[in-house]
């Protein structure tokens, strides 16, 4: 697990100093990669522990807290980690007794970092908004190796309060403990960059060419997100929805092949249409014989695409009448994917460091 304060290298106090200055590290810059969360393992009281972090966050969770604290303690902690447990062990990485996302994250770390030694002063870190590594104790390990400068990098290419702003709510927290606090930078969405758009676009054709059919339909599944909240002014669907323009006009598609939809609904309250689920098995019962599934809104593999699209999805079409069906990955730690995370992070540092 990545939290060790010593996996970066010893640095030294720059030459520049006063004699006498104390063994302080400065003068470096950080960028901390931030992905959602994971479970440490599938049992029922890591499952617990992380959704409870999860699901008393007030901004994923914006109904009264009274009522929202009985419901979440006394019902969806008692069952709900069993049945998330199952679904984590259908796709868990058991080489590294891990979740695909910390596997994949901590490989798009160690990817972007190789990516920017030109800069020697650069040091590349991840943290999770739920679970381990924290956010707390990386932006702690950064500042001990001499960060005094950090850039945060959401991994969420479209906004969301329930998202990226979380995240930078768990960050301003651990930097309201700190004395001497790094200067911040943060990554805006990155929805419509052109490098993004051009990674979806050159995944898309090379999955769907490694496929041994071609799909009629291929549906851009985005994680869902309650209609109240757009209503008061998140951005998120519009974000989405500019996202699969864009890929579509890239690709060449007709607004009929590539769908937008949201998964991912959670309690009673009416969420961002069209439903995923429900979008599958209609094209299911209408004929539709082949399709794929692709999910932009998610920087790398976790349990809503893996389990959710891969499994899920692939049954609910089969179920009602369906064929064939892939569930594309996301873009991952391709090169593709490194290369325009990459490309992000060095705009951003514009100013901090010689990129």
């Amino acid at each position: 697990m990545n939290e060790l304060p010593d996996r970066f290298p010893p640095v030294n106090v720059p030459a520049a100093a006063p004699a006498g200055h104390p063994a302080v590290r400065y003068g470096r810059i950080g960028v901390l990669l931030i992905n959602l969360g994971t479970p440490d393992a599938t049992s029922y009281w890591p499952m617990r522990r992380y959704l409870k972090e999860f699901l008393s966050d007030r901004r994923v969770i914006e109904v009264n807290p009274a009522i929202w604290w009985f419901v979440l303690n006394a019902i969806v902690l008692t069952k709900r980690p069993f049945s998330s447990g199952k679904a984590y062990r259908s796709i868990w990485n058991k080489e590294r007794n891990e979740s695909p996302l910390r596997t994949i994250t901590r490989s798009q770390s160690e990817r972007i970092a190789a990516s920017l030694t030109k800069d020697p002063r650069i040091e590349v870190d991840w943290a999770m908004r739920y679970g381990n590594p924290s956010i707390k104790s990386r932006l702690e390990a950064l500042q001990r190796a001499g960060c005094d400068r950090i850039l945060l990098f959401p991994l969420y290419p479209q906004y969301s309060a329930a998202t990226a702003a979380t995240a930078c709510d768990k960050a301003f927290d651990a930097l309201k403990t700190m004395r001497w606090q790094p200067a911040i930078r943060v990554v805006p969405p990155y929805f419509d960059d052109p490098a993004y758009i051009g990674a979806l676009a050159a995944s898309l054709r090379e999955n769907l060419a490694a496929l041994d059919f071609e799909p009629e339909i291929a549906v851009a599944s985005f994680h869902g997100l309650p209609v109240e909240y757009f209503e008061k002014g998140d951005p998120y669907y519009c974000h989405c929805a500019k996202t699969t323009r864009l890929l579509r006009e890239a690709l060449g598609w007709p607004q009929e092949r590539l769908l937008l939809t949201f998964q991912s609904r959670f309690g009673r309250a009416e969420w961002l249409r069209p439903y995923t689920a429900e979008t599958i098995e209609q094209l299911a019962k209408s004929g539709v014989k082949s399709l794929a599934v692709i999910t932009p809104g998610f920087a790398a593999d976790c349990i809503e695409t893996l389990e959710e699209m891969g499994i899920r999805g692939a049954e609910t079409f089969r179920e009602n009448g369906g064929g064939k069906y892939a569930a594309l990955p996301c873009l991952n730690d391709t090169p593709a994917s490194i290369a325009a995370l990459s490309g992000i992070v060095k705009r951003e540092l514009r100013g901090w460091a010689d990129l």
